[in-house]
């Protein structure tokens, strides 16, 4: 073994304190425990009791054992170099390489937890360091605990068990034995070195100009509604448009106090439930207006704050499934609110229930509905003034605000920010008297409520409200308007100006000369630079004014942030920045020029509010300043901001409680900020730029990115053509711990499948080159599918929502997952340098033990066992017919539950000797030729079976051809009799017919079929003698079966191995012939075949034959048959298992009825040839548990094509059942996933991260020892290995009946020796990887009882990234990504991972699975899928053990006979 340098070899041996015993818990604690640096602690080696008889052998080599060599170290604690005066034989070379190998690396030495001794100890005291030989026996003769460690005779062995335990190693064993890599850590970004970094001043804090002093300044909104009201009552207030643009009725401030009056003393004193007044002041009050009716908001607003209670302004919810409506209910519940407020046409669109009241829309409390149209409302008493308060710090109204999650929460102002944010906008944009102001933003939330609502009623002003219907038939109308009033101001979004610059071509005469502002309320948006250029442009010549342009940017909990100001009132001019967007997603700006591709351009929105003061701090964790070139969140202290989410503290605490701190960790000021979630920069001029939003804020792999910014990259990307302009969504998902940028967007209706697909690569393309960021998917759905915010523009969080749940539905997806996915763990490197014998050696320093386990000893067992006598099968069957030949060994059952034929001992003989009479006569065989059975499951099959032996023939069982399917289940028909070399074929008169058939002529070539025999009718003749082989070696039969990888192999049985397979299961299943038992499986190979045919006649117990095709036509045959017999042990199969809990899953009552009862089943084993299905058994269990099945009565069997029956798990049966004779419960252990890809085992607690839940495979049989071996090396392996199972019985098979070419690699199938150790036994390879556990329970003999884990075949796990993957794991994740997926299947072509999933739900919503299914394997299992093959349910193939053949689905896929619905292929 290559020694690493570092190494210095010897072994350090302190006393008993230092010494850490091995670790027997295989690797089920911790292994991240801390490294404690320095310290030495190592393993001597007689503490270890279980070392293996074998190696003791070993160590001996020459018959002179090693003399022990002792060397003193020096004080100082260098250990000397051991010399070693050892024979020089391998062995002693072995130990003392095991020896050095001991002393590891100071830092991964493992922690020792249980002395007080500190790391100086080690030089105080002079240590001997030896290396010893083991002789024979040596180990009983010193004090030993149980864990096999010396014990220092003055402490006691109880003190010295608790200290053992304490002891285990909590790291993983020694690095230079085996190498431990299933710690599979995804790649971190390492920050690049090159990257740029901020280099400016720490930047101040910016202070914005006092509040003017205003002479008569009302004390509060309502007063200043009250006076207005009554010094100025026909002054106009707010005129509402109609969708073709006609004012239909304008407010006067009088009749705007008036009804606001009438409204609040309806509400205070008209309301009542039970006496009890509704409404108490300070109650929340829901607020539903259509945005048509901006005068019946306007008097609800004001009429609710009259009364003192809370307006929570909410959208009209239209349907039951409104985008968002769900968390708007949330909200309203949270806020405690019972009455809605509307208009009466709304009330009449609002969908009803059957007693015509509103419905309770999904997720939203119980309402009361009122309508405020004036006839609903009462005139206040003579005597009734409602109190008009000064502002105070009383909550005012909550604004709603959905949160990038899609969660809603409510945001509460107070009385005083509300005046305070009024005085401060008036003085920002100059407001003065009677001011007209065109408003074309939603004026229930936002800057169309404060400009257009509050701060107009503050400077009574004249508000023209154009609604968004209005502007989706006439995006002019809002400069109609302006021109027509001779508007001030107008309040627009950058989207309105877009439109109307679409429409202008049609307008000469509009003129814009009057406006002194306009309002850009969405100018913190990346895009509103160009809309407002472009309109700019556009609209000089009509009287616009460069400066009258005025972004702004707010946010709802700061309400407004920086506003820009005309000149007139003394602003600086606009500025305009170009920023690197390659530096900016490292938050730092750095100025660009405008001619590349990569840069943003942003304009500045002015400078921040009167009266405020503003920082800029970092996004994440503690506010630290930022420096001057540093982009961050822009953080405001002032009076005028939102004071907290209503009913959140704790998140109220982190964005309106926000304490910036200088780098030295000092506050800036006593005041808290209120964080805007907006992000940005203080630019030259104090102005302030914006850059992007928290909301749409997407980190990849540490690099910051903004939504905003990649939705305009993808409109560039000449959209009109294929998809709708404004209907974008870009958000990110989280999948492997990085967020994966999303691009959704609607196509449109004309664009072709091919067009849509350049579209989409060229996106991607400028997305990659503009940001240097890849996007991870992007979807095209159907033109309006995607869900609308409430006004226009789509609904970011419900549509991310949508995509996570896969109810998108999109016509066309593209995911790039390769690209995107940098963080995935490192490929494993295969360690070639690590032999077996080492990795024995390391085991056993380690404390593993090899692992190793056997069934029962069958010759100690003394049983009753007449059939012993016996060493052929047909000899025990004429024995039977003549000491007990009435007795019935076989019933089977018809699909209606009734005989349809029995065979006692003497009927089958009878009926066997006729066999092999035609046999010899008819079909002129000879002692020795092959004869293929083809038989429906029955008794036919089981006497034609004893007739071959009875003539000397070797019988192969095979399964009929379906008749409705002949042309795919003929040829493995075929395929079988050739391969067999059959030299005659024995069947019933129908399937011979179908064998000859013109049907059959399509599938195979039927004239060289060999000679065809039908059994039906006999002659009764009798047999002149009955052939006996001359040697047990002989062969006895043929199993021939299709394995997974679809791969068809014959496995020879002797009459020898015939027996000892027999009697193992009587052994286990303690059968007798006064037992019944019940069979439900396949009759044609493995276990199925000899429990139908060979154990009944073998052990003399009665079986109920229930064919399992049966099952189709009456699914509840089996139980029913199991209850009828009262049958205590019955066999079925997955497929079986599967067709009973889908079928009869709804109806446990109707079997009650009909009196099933399996309280008698003892046991239910399921028979099969992979990793038991645990899913299944519990449910299962479940289900049946309601009509008495025993929880614990379903258990599983192992068997392979090497040795058909390795594990049977019989629970406690018969008599003897109290005192646990049969074996323990089965045992589910939970191990590491990812350890398992390293074929390692790592046990874990349930429910713990990547754990995979295993049952054990069953109790091995008697005489059956099993031995797991590495794959390669084929050395033994340790406990906490994962290996494949080898196995030595007297019932294996002798070897393969020729495998199609395959010989030469089958040949060690059956003969397998260890590399090292115990080479002597002869093993049979079985081709599945597993592990065994020692498990705490014993059995009847007071044996520990080893369980069997099988994990999977070998033949179909995936190599992928260097590690070991089982298709099963992987399958069971993607079928639980999305409700649809019916059944799925995976296998690699070239190196991609190919995923088939069959769609079981509607076409459309086919393209949704393939990002969750993409998902869910990078998540759970780090493999990116290549590429996603969507089909109709029943196109994975299954085989008759209810098995997937992904193989022959494989062959499908490259054949593209598959017919899918859609294939996905992964970039």
């Amino acid at each position: 073994m290559p020694m690493p340098s570092k190494r210095r070899s010897v072994l350090v041996h302190s006393s008993v304190e230092t010494y850490t015993p091995p670790d027997t818990s295989s690797a089920s604690e911790d292994e991240g425990s801390l490294r404690r640096q320095g310290r030495i602690t190592s393993t001597p080696f007689q503490s270890h009791s279980n070392v293996e008889p074998w190696l003791n052998r070993v160590i001996q080599g020459s018959s002179t054992s090693s003399s022990a060599s002792s060397t003193s170290s020096h004080p100082g604690g260098k250990p000397a170099a051991a010399s070693n005066t050892a024979t020089a034989t391998t062995a002693a070379t072995v130990l003392a390489d095991l020896m050095a190998h001991t002393q590891l690396d100071n830092h991964s030495a493992p922690p020792d937890v249980t002395t007080g001794l500190v790391e100086h100890l080690h030089h105080e005291r002079p240590q001997v360091a030896s290396v010893r030989g083991v002789p024979r026996g040596y180990s009983s003769s010193i004090l030993e605990t149980a864990d096999g460690v010396p014990v220092n005779s003055r402490v006691s062995s109880k003190i010295q068990q608790l200290l053992n335990t304490l002891k285990r190693p909590k790291r993983p064993p020694l690095k230079e034995f085996f190498v431990d890599d299933f710690e599979e850590l995804l790649e971190v970004q390492r920050p690049d070195p090159n990257q740029p970094k901020p280099e400016g001043n720490q930047m101040n804090v910016l202070k914005g100009e006092p509040l003017g002093v205003v002479t008569n300044w009302p004390p509060s909104l309502l007063a200043a509604l009250q006076r207005w009201g009554t010094t100025q009552p026909k002054a106009p207030c707010l005129t509402a448009l109609d969708t073709t643009g006609k004012a239909i009725y304008t407010l006067t401030y009088g009749k705007l106090w008036s009804r606001s009056l009438k409204l609040a003393y309806t509400l205070l004193n008209k309301l009542t439930t039970k006496n009890e007044p509704l409404l108490k002041p300070g109650d929340r009050v829901a607020l539903v207006f259509p945005n048509s009716d901006p005068v019946m908001f306007m008097v609800a607003f004001y009429g609710c704050l009259l009364a003192e209670v809370i307006p929570v302004p909410i959208e009209v919810p239209l349907t039951r499934k409104d985008a968002g409506s769900q968390q708007i209910g949330f909200l309203l519940g949270s806020c405690g609110v019972t009455l809605a407020l509307t208009t009466d046409a709304c009330q009449k669109g609002l969908p009803k229930a059957q007693t015509g009241e509103v419905v309770t829309f999904k997720g939203w409390p119980r309402l009361i509905w009122f309508v405020i149209d004036g006839k609903h409302l009462a005139k206040p008493a003579k005597d009734w003034h409602p109190q008009v308060r000064d502002a105070s710090a009383e909550i005012a109204y909550i604004e709603y605000k959905t949160s990038k999650e899609g969660s809603t929460v409510g945001i509460t102002v107070s009385h005083a920010s509300m005046l305070a944010h009024c005085h401060a906008l008036t003085q920002a944009c100059g407001y003065s008297e009677a001011e007209t102001l065109t408003n074309v933003l939603d004026f229930k939330r936002d800057a169309g409520l404060w400009h257009g609502v509050l701060t107009s009623v503050m400077n009574r002003m004249h508000v023209i409200s154009i609604p968004y219907a209005l502007m989706k038939v006439n995006p002019l109308s809002w400069i109609q308007k302006v021109c027509s009033y001779k508007a001030r101001v107008a309040l627009v979004k950058s989207r309105d100006m877009h439109w109307s610059l679409l429409a202008q071509r049609d307008q000469r005469d509009v003129s814009l000369s009057s406006l002194r502002m306009l309002i850009v309320a969405d100018g913190a948006n990346p895009w509103s630079i160009s809309s407002c250029d472009a309109f700019l442009n556009v609209f000089q010549s009509r009287g616009l004014r460069p400066e009258v342009i005025c972004p702004c940017a707010s946010s709802s909990e700061a309400l407004t942030v920086a506003i820009r100001r005309p000149p007139e009132l003394g602003g600086p001019p606009p500025g305009k920045a170009v920023l690197s967007m390659n530096c900016l997603s490292f938050g730092v700006i750095r100025v660009d020029t405008e001619e590349k591709l990569s840069v943003l351009t942003v304009q500045d929105v002015g400078q921040i509010m009167p009266g405020a003061n503003v920082c800029v701090v970092k996004v994440d964790g503690t506010p630290y300043l930022c420096k001057a070139d540093e982009v961050g969140e822009i953080c405001v202290n002032s009076g005028a901001t939102g004071t907290a989410y209503f009913g959140l503290l704790g998140i109220t605490r982190n964005v309106f409680e926000a304490i910036p701190v200088t780098a030295a960790g000092v506050p800036v000021s006593d005041q808290p900020f209120t964080r805007t979630g907006l992000l940005g920069f203080v630019g030259p001029d104090y102005l302030v730029f914006v850059v992007g939003k928290l909301d749409g804020l997407m980190t990849v792999s540490g690099r910051r990115h903004n939504a905003d910014d990649v939705v305009a990259t993808a409109l560039a990307v000449e959209p009109m053509k294929f998809v709708y302009r404004g209907r974008i969504a870009v958000f990110s998902v989280t999948v492997l711990h990085d967020d994966r940028i999303v691009l959704v967007a609607e196509q449109r209706p004309d664009a072709s499948e091919e067009d849509s697909f350049q579209w989409m690569s060229r996106v991607l393309q400028a997305i990659d080159s503009i940001h240097q960021v890849g996007v991870y998917c992007l979807a095209l759905v159907p033109a309006n599918t995607l869900p609308k915010a409430p006004l226009g523009g789509i609904h970011i969080s419900e549509t991310k929502q949508r995509f996570l749940e896969g109810a998108l539905h999109p016509c066309n997806v593209l995911m790039c997952p390769h690209t995107c996915v940098t963080n995935l763990p490192k490929p494993r490197q295969k360690q070639p340098d690590v032999g077996p014998a080492s990795m024995i050696v390391g085991n056993l320093v380690a404390g593993k033990r090899i692992a190793q386990a056997s069934g029962r000893d069958v010759t100690q067992l003394e049983d009753n066992d007449q059939a012993r006598k016996f060493l052929y099968l047909a000899d025990v069957l004429q024995w039977r017919a003549q000491t007990t030949p009435d007795h019935p060994l076989f019933l089977l059952l018809n699909s209606k539950g009734t005989v349809a034929s029995t065979a006692s001992c003497i009927q089958l003989h009878k009926r066997a000797e006729r066999v092999a009479v035609a046999l010899m006569e008819k079909g002129r065989l000879n002692v020795g030729d092959h004869v293929a059975l083809v038989y429906p499951p029955g008794v036919d099959l089981i006497a034609t079976f004893y007739g071959c032996l009875y003539a000397g023939c070797i019988p192969i069982t095979v399964r009929p051809p379906h008749p409705q399917n002949l042309a795919t289940t003929l040829p493995t028909v075929k395929m079988i009799v050739e391969v067999s070399k059959s030299a005659c074929i024995l069947t019933t008169q129908a399937i011979m017919k179908l064998l000859k058939s013109k049907e059959a002529a399509t599938a195979v070539d039927i004239k060289t079929w060999p000679t065809i025999l039908d059994t039906d009718d006999m002659p009764k003749k009798k047999l002149a003698s009955i052939f006996r082989p001359t040697s047990p070696d002989m062969l006895a039969y043929l199993d021939f079966s299709v394995s997974t990888t679809g791969i068809l192999a014959g496995v020879k049985m002797s009459h020898a191995a015939t027996s000892a397979l027999c009697r193992s299961i009587k052994l286990q299943c303690e059968l007798y012939p006064s037992r019944q038992i019940a069979i439900c499986l396949d009759p044609y190979c493995g276990l199925g075949f000899a429990l139908w045919c060979l154990c009944s006649v073998y052990s003399g117990h009665q079986s109920i034959l229930v064919p399992p095709l049966e099952l189709e036509s009456n699914v509840s045959l089996w139980l029913s048959a199991v209850s009828q017999y009262k049958v205590r042990v019955t066999f079925c199969s997955y497929s079986v298992m599967e067709m009973c809990t889908k079928g009869l899953g709804t109806q446990t009552d109707v079997l009650r009825m009909k009196g099933v009862n399996l309280s008698c089943v003892r046991t239910c084993m399921v028979v099969a040839e992979e990793r038991p299905r645990i899913a299944l058994t519990q449910s299962f269990s479940k289900l049946f548990k309601d009509l008495g099945l025993s929880a614990r009565a379903v258990s599983t069997t192992f068997g392979c094509r090497v040795n058909v029956a390795v594990c049977l798990q019989p629970n406690r049966l018969g008599k003897l059942a109290e005192q646990g004779t049969a074996g323990p419960d089965p045992t589910t252990v939970y191990v590491d996933m990812r350890a398992l890809r390293h074929d390692r085992v790592r046990l874990v607690e349930r429910g713990s991260p990547h754990s995979l839940p295993l049952m054990e495979s069953g109790k091995i049989l008697p005489g059956v020892k099993v031995i797991i071996a590495h794959t390669e090396t084929k050395g033994p392996l340790g406990d906490s290995h994962l290996g494949e199972i080898w196995v030595s019985s007297p019932h294996n098979a002798t070897g393969y009946y020729t495998v199609y070419g395959e010989e030469a690699l089958h040949a060690d199938h059956f003969t397998a020796r260890l590399s090292f150790g115990d080479t002597q036994t002869v093993w049979a390879r079985t081709g599945y990887l597993g592990f065994l556990r020692r498990t705490e329970l014993t059995d009847a003999s007071g044996e520990r009882h080893d369980a069997l884990y099988v994990v999977g075949s070998l033949d179909e796990t995936l190599e992928l990234r260097g590690m070991r993957y089982h298709p099963i794991d992987i399958e069971t994740s993607v079928i639980r990504a999305h409700k649809s997926i019916a059944e799925c299947a995976v296998f690699t072509w070239t190196n991609l991972l190919v995923v088939v999933v069959e769609l079981e739900g509607s076409e459309q919503e086919a393209l949704d699975l393939v990002a969750l299914v993409t998902n869910v394997v990078l998540e759970e299992h780090y493999l990116i899928v290549g590429v996603v093959v969507i089909v109709d349910p029943g196109v994975i193939p299954i085989n008759s053990r209810g098995e997937k053949q992904r193989m022959h689905l494989r062959d499908g896929f490259l054949a593209d006979q598959l017919d899918p619905i859609y294939v996905a292929y992964n970039m």
